[in-house]
């Protein structure tokens, strides 16, 4: 039975990420985590040694149900979970930008619950071609601070995200650090979200 609070305690040993170191850890199962966050597929727990993000496929260990969003995750799976291959039989022609950046809106960092979107991280996003109707996103990103450890985990969702889309056979993500992001980058929606307005 799925609990309504949103306290657990792990069923199993569960793979997870240190925030916001970024290093991976393993938690014993039997281990007692608090759910702060359920987003963009993946949930943000705390416990007595730290926060860490778990994947939404490991849904079961928290007692959960499958988040909606990790129902994307078709085909092959990497360390960060990655939504699989860009192949999508039947498609033709160039993927829609639109699309792609309907998939950003579901990449958080976990200590922030606001996506990568509407912080304002995503600087660039362009649709090129690679020949013989192959496609590549190109995105430039940043950062709420510079070495931020989860930065890697963050750009690889943002890849995986992009090669969910139809058309799209390689995404490129690149982060940046010019112009350096501030609180003005935030949509009106994000401000809303974090109480800043």
């Amino acid at each position: 039975m799925i609990s309504q609070s949103n306290d657990r305690i792990l069923k199993r040993d569960t793979e997870a990420t240190v925030v916001p170191s970024g290093d991976s850890a393993l938690l014993p199962a039997g281990t007692k985590v608090n759910i702060t966050h359920r987003l963009g597929g993946n949930f943000t727990v705390v416990c007595d040694v730290g926060m860490f993000r778990i994947l939404g496929k490991d849904h079961d260990a928290l007692d959960e149900p499958a988040p909606e969003t990790a129902e994307l995750a078709k085909g092959e799976t990497n360390a960060y979970g990655s939504f699989g291959t860009a192949e999508h039989p039947g498609h033709t022609g160039a993927p829609d930008a639109d699309a792609i950046w309907t998939q950003l809106h579901n990449v958080y960092d976990p200590e922030i619950p606001v996506d990568v979107v509407n912080l304002g991280l995503i600087y660039k996003l362009e649709v090129l071609p690679l020949g013989d109707d192959r496609w590549c996103a190109q995105i430039a990103m940043s950062l709420t601070a510079p070495g931020c450890g989860m930065g890697p985990v963050i750009a690889e969702d943002v890849r995986n995200r992009a090669l969910s889309v139809p058309g799209v056979h390689e995404a490129r993500v690149e982060i940046i650090w010019e112009p350096p992001w501030t609180q003005d980058m935030i949509s009106e929606e994000g401000k809303m979200e974090l109480g800043l307005i």
